[in-house]
């Protein structure tokens, strides 16, 4: 059972108020960090699988998945080197607090027709509060938006959040 009374440990809350809209099925979690997004989703029945740089984030992934009696498959990848998301595989597609506009494209491959984006990340209107603070890794505003304009968007918010965060999020639907 995830431990939500830890807020590390705690999906992320535009994925938890929006779980209701999206299909049950194969969901990618893109630079998934700890994967506490892509375990509740395998805990809620999808079919995790979440990739990030990182091997030690990997490995806590892992060990936090099996502690928790769920099934997640969890890859070491470098996505500027390897964007890694296999054209048509996924009903879902979910990414947070990460921006690589080069695997954009990707990302829309991957999802089978009809499947869903979530996306949520950090806005140029972040630099007064702190990192990130370079304009690569950041959000212009409406790019998001801009982004999946090709795409059905069902929700969009973008703007200064609780705890000073200045993020874009989508949650948009492949015709």
């Amino acid at each position: 059972m995830n431990n939500f009374t830890d807020p590390r440990n705690r999906p992320a809350k535009f994925l938890l108020e929006n779980i209701l809209i999206l299909p049950v099925g194969r969901v990618l979690d893109v630079a998934m960090g700890d994967g506490r997004n892509a375990i509740y989703l395998a805990g809620l029945g999808f079919q995790a699988e979440g990739v990030d740089i990182s091997p030690e984030s990997v490995q806590k992934a892992h060990e936090a998945a099996i502690t928790q009696g769920k099934e997640l498959y969890a890859h070491v990848v470098d996505l500027e080197k390897e964007p890694f998301i296999r054209p048509e595989q996924y009903d879902v597609i979910i990414c947070f607090r990460y921006l690589q506009r080069s695997l954009i494209p990707y990302m829309k491959n991957g999802l089978k027709s009809g499947g869903f984006i979530v996306y949520e990340t950090y806005t140029i209107d972040q630099v007064q509060f702190g990192k990130p603070k370079n304009p690569h890794f950041l959000l212009r505003h409406n790019e998001l938006l801009d982004l999946f304009r090709d795409f059905h968007v069902i929700r969009y918010h973008e703007g200064i959040f609780e705890d000073n965060k200045a993020v874009a999020g989508i949650i948009a639907k492949k015709p």
